[in-house]
């Protein structure tokens, strides 16, 4: 059974209401989620972006795929569909039915390659979702290849 995908009205090339934000949100917290938004927005030209209750939300065309939200003393990096995800590193949070996030925190260790190719693996998984219906995250041919995250 093929479930209806989520999807955004608003979201745009590069959002003014997501640079607010960013600016708004300084300090260590603000510098990696803005580090990792980043990461994000260069996943592919399609990539479009939106506030979305209060955090940055990256989209391929309407369809959400990652966002980025900071608290008190964390900051998630979330993953619409990230059930789907493939996680070797075991990075991933969350028992909901499709969302994940990665907690992260300032002075701790992060695996930055394997956060970067969930971030990846998150976008390929919703291209194939709005493209063809079905998620090819498992499949790890289809992550990107022009940036590095080692």
């Amino acid at each position: 059974m093929r479930t209806e995908l989520l999807r955004f009205n608003g979201a745009i090339e590069r959002d003014p209401a997501v640079d607010a934000w960013m600016q708004e949100h300084t300090g260590a917290l603000g510098a990696i989620a803005h580090q990792w938004f980043e990461v994000m927005r260069k996943c592919g030209d399609e990539v479009r972006e939106l506030l979305h209750d209060g955090c940055p939300v990256a989209c391929l065309g309407d369809a959400p795929f990652g966002y980025v939200n900071v608290f008190t003393s964390h900051v998630n990096v979330g993953f619409f569909h990230g059930a789907a995800l493939p996680d070797p590193a075991r990075l991933l949070q969350g028992t909901g039915k499709f969302m994940r996030h990665v907690k992260l925190r300032p002075g701790t260790s992060t695996n930055a390659a394997a956060l970067g190719r969930l971030i990846d693996a998150a976008y390929w998984d919703i291209k194939a979702r709005v493209e063809h219906g079905s998620s090819p995250a498992s499949d790890e041919r289809h992550l990107c290849g022009h940036h590095r995250h080692e």
